[in-house]
């Protein structure tokens, strides 16, 4: 089948195009009786950019370009923040309100003269040296910048020294770190460090990411660094905290000798995926293992080395997309207020669903899905997994996975034969992409101005990936013998309700970043547009690597 042939029918497609599309009444004006600044303040807040320049102009009449802006357009989304904030308003939305107000900005720029210091202050945001995710920091970007704030974006995988450079070249007040790995955690320390070093601790710095605690910067961090640091949650604190930095207040809670420790309370906010970092300690073997079964049936090596797959019906792979993970995890759509759980389940199928369903149409000639994957003869030597050559004795590489300290002091060696049983056993892996064409299309969006679409983007890509690791997960599960337990609904494959286990390389059991090397040298998936970072990570970013383990006691546990 070649790569141009239509796999859908068009007649099918077009209907799907207009299946959610209803009969409005264009004859009501939503801005009826409403008074110039009423108007704005309404194309902000409900994000309608139908009639906006004409209702901008009307504003001039009475107004200066920059009064329009600080007076009233910067007003609604002061009222955008706050329906945020007090779960009213869902983020794709906040979203579509930004693109507004920067629609009505470029309109006015043109129209009024530079004024010198006119911005309400300035931040250089980065993701730290290593770190290829940017969704958290560009929606603070876009937040920050959409509330009259200037924002100097540098990027990705950005080192200290660049940071700091860029900070003066461009004279910014605060600088803002952004990551998602556990290492990155370590990396933001680093650099608050070399700050010190530097004595350019008069920077407050901002640093946000899903790695990271409350308790960690406020605490641990604030004790290092001389200057002032602030831990964000959200791109909403993130402009609370710039609103109390530039008003020449300190936010509360920010200084650790007024305000001793932060919350005990809160919990740990470790990403759930892509951890990155364990205590070394963990890799110790003292002998002592697990009580796991060491006689379960070897399946037959389907073949040995690595295949690949390039061809697939990505709405088949659709179905295997794990929609709680994209509404709620990815587009971050949450249950309003008073609303019950039944309610917010219809509401989100109608509301998340119309947006998935035109996703899926529109991405469908983006993504490029692809697959290597491949089985290894293997065993294990305490904590070490030793993978062999084809002929089942020279060693090709060895991994050394963290076992726990306690409880069922688990570790993924456990899951196979041992070196003293004198038998082969067998392990699976596989590297998955949609390829980085979704990428692409995320920074356009994102550089046009285009917000929503940015973030529904970013979650199919991340989550279409997802879908198909669990998808040829499958397939492997049916080559080696082991496909006993499949269940009946896809959505039980979320909950690995199967045989075996899919074990992604930076979750708990198998953290080490720097293992995916190993991997890239046993599937090798550079045919596939498959590389690796200097840092161990995957690229492109919609891409993940997985062992797969056939033992039936083998699920998901934490090391700690």
């Amino acid at each position: 089948m070649s790569d141009r042939e239509c796999t859908y029918d068009p007649l099918i497609e077009l209907m799907a195009r207009f299946e959610n599309v209803k009969a409005v009444d264009t004859s009501v004006d939503p801005f009826e009786g409403l008074s110039v600044e009423q108007t704005l303040k309404k194309h902000i807040v409900d994000g309608i950019k139908k009639n906006l320049e004409q209702h901008l102009d009307d504003a001039l009449r009475s107004y200066e370009p920059l009064q329009v802006i600080n007076e009233i357009l910067l007003d609604g989304m002061k009222t955008v923040g706050d329906l945020f904030g007090s779960g009213k308003m869902q983020l794709p939305f906040v979203l579509q309100s930004a693109e507004v107000m920067k629609t009505a900005v470029r309109f006015l720029e043109p129209k009024m003269e530079k004024v010198e210091g006119s911005e309400k202050g300035s931040i250089l945001l980065a993701t730290v040296a290593g770190d290829v995710h940017d969704i958290g920091k560009n929606l603070v970007d876009i937040i920050l910048s959409n509330n009259g704030y200037r924002v100097v974006n540098i990027g990705i995988k950005q080192p200290v020294n660049n940071i700091l450079d860029r900070a003066r070249e461009h004279k910014v007040d605060v600088i803002g770190l952004s990551g998602l790995l556990v290492k990155s955690t370590l990396v933001m320390k680093d650099n608050l460090l070399e700050m010190n070093e530097r004595g350019l601790h008069g920077y407050p710095v901002i640093l946000g990411g899903a790695a990271l605690t409350r308790g960690y910067v406020e605490q641990d961090l604030r004790s290092l660094y001389k200057g002032n640091v602030f831990y964000a949650q959200d791109a909403f604190e993130g402009l609370r905290l710039m609103e109390a930095l530039e008003s020449g207040q300190a936010p509360l809670g920010s200084d650790p000798r007024t305000e001793g420790m932060a919350d005990e309370a809160e919990p740990t906010r470790v990403a759930s995926h892509r951890v990155g970092v364990v205590d070394p300690a963990l890799y110790v073997f003292d002998g002592v293992v697990s009580d796991v079964r060491r006689d379960v049936p070897v399946p037959r090596l389907p073949f040995y080395g690595a295949k690949k797959a390039t061809k697939f019906d990505v709405f088949e792979l659709y179905k295997f997309v794990n929609t709680v993970a994209l509404w709620r995890g990815q587009w971050q759509y949450r249950k309003p207020e008073g609303m019950s759980n039944p309610e917010f389940t219809d509401w989100l199928q109608g509301e998340a669903g119309a947006v998935f369903e035109r996703k899926k149409r529109e991405l469908a000639r983006v993504l490029r899905p692809a697959v290597k994957w491949g089985y290894f003869w293997v065993q294990s030597e305490g904590n070490d997994l030793i993978v062999y050559g084809e002929d089942a004795r020279s060693e090709r590489c060895r991994f050394t996975f963290p076992r726990q300290r306690e409880g069922k002091r688990l570790c993924l060696s456990d899951f196979f034969r041992s070196t003293s049983s004198g038998e082969m056993d067998v392990a699976g892996f596989t590297i998955v992409t949609v390829g980085g064409e979704v990428s692409e299309l995320e920074r356009k969006q994102f550089a046009d101005g285009d917000y929503q679409e940015y973030l529904y983007t970013h979650g199919m890509g991340v989550e279409t990936a997802e879908a198909l690791a669990e998808y040829w997960h499958q397939q492997v599960r049916h080559e080696l013998g082991i496909d006993d337990e499949e269940p009946e609904e896809s959505r039980l494959l979320f909950s690995a309700k199967y045989h075996g286990a899919r074990y992604s390389f930076g979750y708990p059991a198998c953290p080490n970043l720097e293992d995916q090397a190993k991997v890239m040298e046993l599937l090798e998936p550079e045919d596939i547009g498959i590389m690796l970072s200097e840092e161990f990570m995957l690229e492109p970013e919609q891409s993940t690597s997985a062992i797969i383990v056939h033992h039936p006691e083998a699920k998901y546990f934490n090391v700690r």
